[in-house]
């Protein structure tokens, strides 16, 4: 059989690089294709054609490749409008060469159809005709498509190297009017080297992340490090405006099967990539992988659609009622509002979906805080405080959705980075934002101990999730202490009150986890871990006892629960050098005697005509 020759078949539509730049004319809008994608070329011929055009527009996503149209040479031939700005025109922005259209990615491709934004010229980057004449935009398929197909003319540089990659990913022959053949390596991008912030970052996402979920995660440091943690999570699948080379090893470990999403089952979605020539070659010609056009993979409905959908976006910074700036520093733009919003709101809308924003808790070398009372003067809002679901630091996971202002400063402040958590709270203070008599710890020698979170099982088999209290939990440890009954309240107690005050209730929330431990019971609610019990014990460092003390919600009494909580500080207890446990019990509570009496301890008892006092030595046991 004869090899197909395309360049013989369509060799009236071969043209050099610098005759193909002829069909543009001084005030054309020019695109240029998108990201790794970018006709490296054909750009190039574009900056030698200079001299015989002006004002010529070029409009673009973002570029990877050089940008020499951005030098300040060029700034009466070629202008720019950009609607995300990459490192190779930040530069050049901050000078005012150029323009930022801040547009949600969804929608610009119907900027193009309508003509609001006119294309003249369309520069993309293609790999050769198949048989059918019909020519892969590769790894860049985006708002290229949709660009060529509303361009006045189109130029394809014709690269062999360019990945043929599949879905609605296809030119034909007939709507491309100059052939540039030219083989150029494609735009490499180096793989993030991770830290522990970032791992912290990604075990937090993580953790978010149920079996069977469909997931949202682009390029850059915190997906590259999150990867590493859901190796182990089954039946993942993929439904992503762009991804990078962390999702090889996640197919070839299984965790990635795709084998349950809700559209385009049995198929990775995307609208471009960019990564590594390993990531390049593992794409080309591979089945698995389909690349449709943002209109279609960055729309709101079709996300929804899938249940379980997981979208990961990044933010600059966030102020404490919940505005995410993620496109600027200050006045300054940085990047873009990108695909952002598009995926937080088709998370939200899908069934057991998850919209994350995630952060590391400080910039400029820790410096700087990321979580701010307000956003810095001239930011911009690109997911609103409406939008912001799950906030994810390296010091924990804030759920926002739903939440009053005060319990939103109260999460936000709770992942912030420890050093900046007095200065929010005292600005949270002022905006009358939270209590005034809000409790301020020393947070730079106050660490959660998130090495005593454990799980545990009751007589009938519920998983019990045992836990350090947090600052945050106060608003749902209130709620249990006024759902106990009287009986309850005076056992505990020991009187019939049943105020349970701010002021009271963060004395047992906010503690320094050295000297006191206070380890809640929680279980799956609504809103978020429902406090179910409580057991503290508080230290007196000169004896090294310390009392102790225990409260289960009515439902969950006579289930085990008091046995698990007591053994479980217990361990604590004696871990910390803690010598003796000492308690009062009235004679009514014979449930919390008989925990005691079933310790395992030699357990010492008096009785003074109205309360037990418990003291035992955890160093001696039965």
């Amino acid at each position: 059989m004869r090899q197909f020759d395309w360049k013989e078949i369509y060799k009236d539509k071969i043209k050099t690089a610098l005759l193909a730049m002829r069909l543009i004319q001084s005030g054309d809008s020019i695109f240029i294709g998108t990201g790794c994608a970018q006709p490296q070329h054909l750009v190039n011929a574009l900056v030698e054609h200079a001299d015989k055009i002006y004002d010529a527009h070029i409009v673009h996503l973002l570029t990877m490749g050089t940008a020499p149209y951005a030098d300040e040479k060029f700034r009466e031939k070629f202008k720019m409008n950009s609607f995300f700005i990459a490192d190779n025109v930040r530069d050049a922005f901050s000078r005012g060469i150029g323009d930022y259209t801040p547009i949600f990615l969804s929608e610009i491709p119907a900027e193009f159809e309508s003509g609001r934004i006119p294309v003249d010229v369309a520069l993309i980057s293609v790999a050769p005709p198949d048989v059918n004449g019909l020519c892969s935009l590769g790894v860049s398929v985006d708002i290229v498509k949709s660009a060529a197909a509303n361009a006045k003319y189109v130029i394809a540089q014709v690269n062999e190297r360019m990945p043929r990659t599949f879905g609605n990913c296809f030119v034909h022959v007939n709507k491309i009017d100059m052939l540039v053949p030219y083989d150029e390596d494609i735009v490499e991008i180096p793989i993030p080297e991770s830290d522990e912030t970032l791992q912290s970052i990604g075990q937090n996402i993580a953790r978010l992340v149920e079996d069977g979920s469909t997931i949202e995660c682009g390029i850059g440091r915190i997906p590259q490090a999150l990867a590493e943690f859901l190796k182990d999570k089954k039946d993942l699948g993929i439904h992503t405006e762009m991804f990078s080379d962390w999702i090889i090893d996640l197919v070839e470990c299984g965790a990635i099967t795709c084998a349950k999403k809700s559209l385009n089952r049995g198929k990775i979605i995307a609208s471009f990539c960019m990564g590594s020539r390993r990531l390049y070659d593992y794409i080309d010609n591979n089945p698995f992988f389909e690349f449709h056009p943002t209109e279609y993979v960055n729309d709101v409905f079709n996300i929804s659609q899938h249940e379980k959908m997981v979208g990961i976006n990044v933010g600059l910074e966030i102020d404490l009622t919940g505005q995410v700036c993620a496109d600027s520093l200050g006045y300054k733009f940085y990047s873009g509002i990108g695909g952002q919003v598009d995926f937080i709101r088709g998370a939200a809308r899908s069934r057991g979906g998850k919209a994350i924003i995630a952060m590391p808790s400080t910039a400029k070398d820790g410096e700087v805080s990321r979580i701010v009372p307000a956003l810095t003067k001239g930011a911009g809002v690109v997911t609103t405080r409406g939008d912001v679901h799950y906030v994810v630091t390296e010091f924990g996971t804030a759920y926002l959705h739903g939440k009053s202002i005060r319990k939103r400063c109260m999460d936000l402040i709770n992942i912030a980075h420890p050093k900046f958590r007095n200065e929010l709270i005292q600005a949270a203070k002022t905006q009358k934002y939270i209590y005034e008599d809000q409790i301020e710890l020393a947070w730079d020698q106050v660490t959660y101990p998130q090495e005593l979170e454990h799980y545990d099982t009751l007589h009938n088999g519920t998983q019990i999730f045992f836990r350090p209290v947090k600052p945050t939990d106060e608003p749902a440890l209130s709620e249990m202490l006024y759902s106990l009954s009287e009986r309850s309240v005076q056992t505990r107690y020991m009187a019939h009150t049943m105020a349970f005050p701010h002021k009271d209730v963060q004395q047992l929330t906010n503690i320094d986890y050295r000297q006191d431990i206070s380890i809640v019971g929680t279980v799956p609610g609504a809103s978020g871990d429902e406090i179910v019990a409580i057991a503290q014990y508080f230290l007196d460092p000169k004896t090294q006892a310390a009392e102790v003390a225990f409260i289960v919600q009515d439902e969950w009494q006579k289930k085990g629960m008091g046995t698990l909580l007591l053994n479980y500080v217990t361990d604590i207890a004696r871990q910390r050098g803690v010598k003796r446990f000492y308690a009062r019990v009235l004679p009514a509570n014979k449930p919390m005697l008989a925990v005691f009496h079933n310790s395992g301890y030699r357990v010492n008892t008096e009785f003074d005509g109205d309360v037990y006092s418990i003291s035992y030595d955890l160093n001696k046991q039965q």
